[in-house]
């Protein structure tokens, strides 16, 4: 892992929300990366409910004010960034008024999904690829986890298929159990048309549920890694039934080497 860059796209991170399967391998696996001699960067939505004093969240200046147009609307794009203490790891938190700041990530108090929820990971996907333009970093790996994050392999491959930044990244899917019940906005498959992205590119999204949005990650991703021991079978067949690198789940405890082989052995060679 010396020297190479990779790219972190998570929808959740220790210690910034709250420990679970995709939280905790947001942060182990660029933590590992880093303590191999890696470059890293983390991106992460700037939910509302992180607490941004506590956290030492900062606006960077010089990477917002960008207008991203989503939907035929334009939304200013604000870039913040924190270290996570004693890793001296920064992370960079993708922000909207519009998108973000409710006090909460996917779900209201009852639990019902957000209706923009559709719009939120379009706006994080284009957000993170922009502020990684702006930095003029070009990473050998983009990794991602949660189905926040789902939709960058698509922006990668089709929206900035022409960007010389990123023709040499390989970008890998982390498919978890962990996903959301019901479906996002049925316009989905109309709002990423409008960015000129072919409907035959994400015909599975007409259903827009957990499942067929990893399907559209997993398409365009070079390599998938099966990040819980019990992801839905649905996508479990799927997956099997690609013809690119899968590395099928490892505890936590047996990670670093795993990740690190298939990096270095199944993606990079």
């Amino acid at each position: 892992m010396n020297g190479k860059k990779i790219l972190f796209v998570s929808s959740e991170l220790m210690p910034y929300l709250p420990e679970n399967q995709v939280s905790q391998m947001s942060y182990e696996t660029p933590r590992m990366v880093n303590s191999k001699g890696g470059q890293i960067r983390i991106f992460m939505p700037r939910y509302g409910n992180i607490n941004e004093r506590r956290h030492q969240l900062h606006e960077v200046i010089r990477l917002s004010g960008m207008n991203l147009v989503i939907n035929d609307m334009d939304m200013p794009l604000i870039i913040k960034v924190a270290s996570i203490p004693k890793e001296r790891i920064q992370v960079y938190f993708i922000d909207n008024e519009e998108y973000f700041k409710r006090k909460a990530t996917f779900t209201d108090e009852n639990g019902t999904l957000f209706p923009d929820n559709d719009e939120r990971a379009i706006f994080f996907a284009k957000g993170v690829v922009e502020t990684v333009k702006k930095l003029n970093w070009s990473p050998d790996i983009i990794h991602v986890h949660g189905w926040m994050a789902s939709l960058v392999p698509l922006y990668l491959k089709q929206f900035y298929a022409d960007e010389p930044l990123f023709v040499e990244s390989k970008v890998i899917t982390s498919v978890y159990n962990q996903g959301f019940d019901g479906e996002l906005d049925k316009d989905i498959v109309k709002k990423i048309a409008f960015d000129e992205i072919g409907e035959d590119k994400i015909s599975a999204l007409a259903t827009p549920n957990y499942n067929n949005l990893l399907k559209v990650a997993v398409d365009y991703s070079d390599a998938v890694i099966l990040a819980s021991d019990e992801v839905p079978e649905e996508l479990n067949e799927y997956v099997s039934g690609l013809d690119k690198p899968v590395l099928s789940y490892v505890p936590l405890q047996e990670f670093e080497e795993a990740y690190t082989n298939f990096y270095s052995n199944e993606v990079l060679k």
